[in-house]
């Protein structure tokens, strides 16, 4: 039987080489974790669309009440983690995450849409406490100038489990005939729909039934394994001097413009992925075809990770690598809007537009990596509530796809893409200038 080890709190940078290794590789199967929970939204989305019978905007919701969550949790967990530690705290998480998992099941017996929203609220919910815990965990866990480089390992991980989990659920949900089902759906009868509705929803019951026993396990793996606590209470001669006379988080400017640089950038990348097999679907491929499009784009942001941890910080500075992502996410998000014509490649027969909508995976891979770092910048003894506020931006993966699937029902799929233009503007002005404000322009 294992027992806890009692470990005292360490400040940053003091553990050995093989202890911070350890730790990395603890954090990094949570990020896989994270990734294979957050990136199967990509397939339920146009799964629910059908099995529940929803509007874009409808579907979307998906998405919205998985991530809202992290908007209603970042502040509480910041204040649990305190009180019990990282450890106990990311338990806690995992358990919450396993409650959500099993809310799946009565959701799925009555074909009840709501239902499914309250136990992809309460994943999220559990993923919020997990991801405030992990985030400055692994920002802090070694060197300053190499975050962004662990932090692309993170990404690694969780862009892996993104790959593997749309096409492992769909290969469990999904069966060859189905698309000739989705064909027929439209032409039958209210009962026969019904019927073949509620065999096609019950199909997650096993899958998720086993989601929430092993997130529930690993629960208890994580209480009880070698991962040490992080003292981020401490600060060192220099923070402690510049923050002397602070008493509010909100005296960090340069972390409140990185909450919403956050906000805006999985907005973006969520939107990248998420829809990405409806905009597949207007090309008319159809979705047992296009459940690869997320893996493509994913694969690409696995491109940019490896191309920062080989780069970074030896040939380009971690701030460096996030201004070009920044302009690339720009650039191709034009390319989206305004380039036409038919290109065969990787065996699909698409608009060269949805290529360019694969890159935004690119553009997207060294943004998180990037921002992390400089939000966290000096906060010292305001890092577990400094890193709760960058996780509150994480709601724009709730909020943005709405006003895709918004603009999508009135204007199109194509032009619903506009959304992320403002985005990477905003982007760009805090990758080039936003994070070295220091003091409000209003300040006295």
């Amino acid at each position: 039987m294992m027992s806890e080890q009692k470990i005292a709190p360490v400040g940053p940078g003091t553990l050995s080489k093989r202890d911070t290794a350890i730790s990395i590789g603890i954090i990094g199967v949570l990020f896989f974790i994270f990734g294979f929970v957050s990136w199967v939204n990509s397939i339920l989305i146009p799964y629910f669309k059908i099995a529940c019978e929803l509007t874009n905007f409808e579907s979307y919701l998906v998405a919205f009440a998985f991530y809202i969550s992290y908007f209603v949790m970042s502040v509480p967990s910041s204040f649990l983690l305190k009180s019990l530690g990282f450890k106990k705290g990311m338990m806690i998480g995992f358990w919450i995450m396993a409650a959500g998992a099993f809310l799946f099941v009565p959701a799925a017996l009555t074909r009840t849409y709501e239902c499914f929203l309250a136990g992809l609220f309460t994943l999220g919910a559990g993923l919020a406490i997990l991801q405030t815990a992990a985030n400055p965990y692994i920002t802090i866990l070694g060197p300053k100038d190499r975050a962004a480089q662990r932090i692309s390992m993170m990404g690694i991980c969780n862009k892996a489990a993104g790959i593997l989990a749309p096409l492992l659920f769909a290969a469990v949900i999904l069966k060859e005939n189905d698309g000739a089902l989705f064909k027929q759906l439209p032409f039958m009868d209210v009962a026969s729909r019904n019927i073949a509705l509620n065999e096609l929803i019950r199909r997650v019951i096993v899958p998720y039934a086993c989601v929430g026993a092993m997130l529930f396990a690993i629960g208890l793996f994580v209480r009880y394994s070698p991962l040490p606590e992080i003292d981020t209470e401490q600060e060192s001669e220099d923070v402690a001097l510049v923050n002397s006379g602070k008493t509010s988080i909100f005296q960090f400017p340069h972390l409140i413009l990185g909450a919403l640089a956050i906000f805006l950038h999985v907005g973006t990348q969520v939107i990248a992925i998420d829809t990405i097999i409806g905009y597949a679907g207007s090309m008319n491929i159809p979705l047992l075809e296009a459940k690869a499009f997320p893996s493509y784009t994913l694969f690409a942001t696995i491109c940019g990770y490896t191309l920062g941890i080989v780069c970074i910080p030896k040939f380009i500075k971690q701030v460096n690598a996030l201004r070009l992502c920044t302009v690339l996410g720009s650039f191709f998000t034009l390319l989206i809007i305004f380039s036409r014509g038919q290109v065969f490649f990787l065996g699909h027969n698409t608009d060269t537009s949805i290529w360019f909508l694969v890159s935004l995976g690119f553009a997207n891979s060294m943004v998180w990596a990037g921002l992390w770092p400089l939000a966290l910048e000096g906060l010292g003894r305001f890092t577990k509530l400094g890193a709760s506020i960058m996780i509150m931006g994480l709601c724009g993966n709730a909020i943005l796809p709405l006003f895709y699937g918004y603009l999508a029902d009135l204007h199109g799929v194509r032009a619903a893409y506009w959304v992320l233009f403002p985005c990477y503007l905003y982007l760009m002005y805090y990758a080039f200038y936003g994070h070295l404000v220091r003091k409000w322009f209003f300040a006295a």
